[in-house]
């Protein structure tokens, strides 16, 4: 009985010294350098393998520089890489163009950063909106507040009265491209 609770007792022993080891070698390459930064944040994660989320797709986008540029000056880039699902109204460069000379200029300044967001939430909902399920008069309330309205015409579907263009999936949404800025209710 003796040699059986030795036997035990150092079994046991030896269980706990290998997982002490394990967890010490698993913290020293956690924090070893193997090119892996720990401290990225979301949109910084490197992955050739899944599908490229709202951020990632805009940013290869040639026709959303100017949307990227906004996203970015507003601090909503990790906000719109995280999980989602989110739907995004993303108006084209030349949307913007359409805008007043200087609107774009000055919204991007950093003491306009609140009036950014507000613009920019008002093209964002927390959800997937798929344009086969959006009816003629639906209303859906966006991320900075104020709603949106659809409407249909024929096989076209319309956002505040601008055309969705194209349709993009995400791996964190949907991207519906669009012709206009929408402007949020004051």
């Amino acid at each position: 009985m003796k040699k059986t609770f030795q036997l035990l007792l150092l079994v046991g022993f030896l269980v706990i010294a290998s997982c002490k080891n394990t967890n010490e070698s698993t913290k020293e390459n956690a924090s070893s350098d193997n090119g892996v930064n720990l401290n990225v944040v979301q949109e910084g994660v490197k992955d050739d393998v899944s599908n490229p989320n709202i951020v990632q797709v805009a940013s290869a986008s040639k026709d959303h520089t100017t949307l990227v540029a906004a996203v970015k000056a507003a601090g909503l880039v990790n906000s719109l890489s995280n999980a989602g699902p989110f739907t995004v109204f993303a108006p084209t460069n030349a949307a913007f163009y359409k805008l007043p000379a200087g609107t774009v200029e000055g919204l991007l300044k950093p003491e306009k950063k609140p009036d950014l967001e507000n613009i920019l939430g008002y093209h964002t909902y927390v959800g997937n909106l798929k344009i086969e399920y959006m009816q003629d008069g639906q209303e859906y309330d966006m991320v900075y507040g104020g709603k949106v309205k659809i409407t249909k015409k024929g096989d076209k579907t319309f956002v505040n009265g601008s055309e969705i263009l194209a349709t993009i999936a995400t791996s964190n949404g949907i991207i519906h491209v669009i012709g206009d800025v929408l402007l949020p209710p004051k």
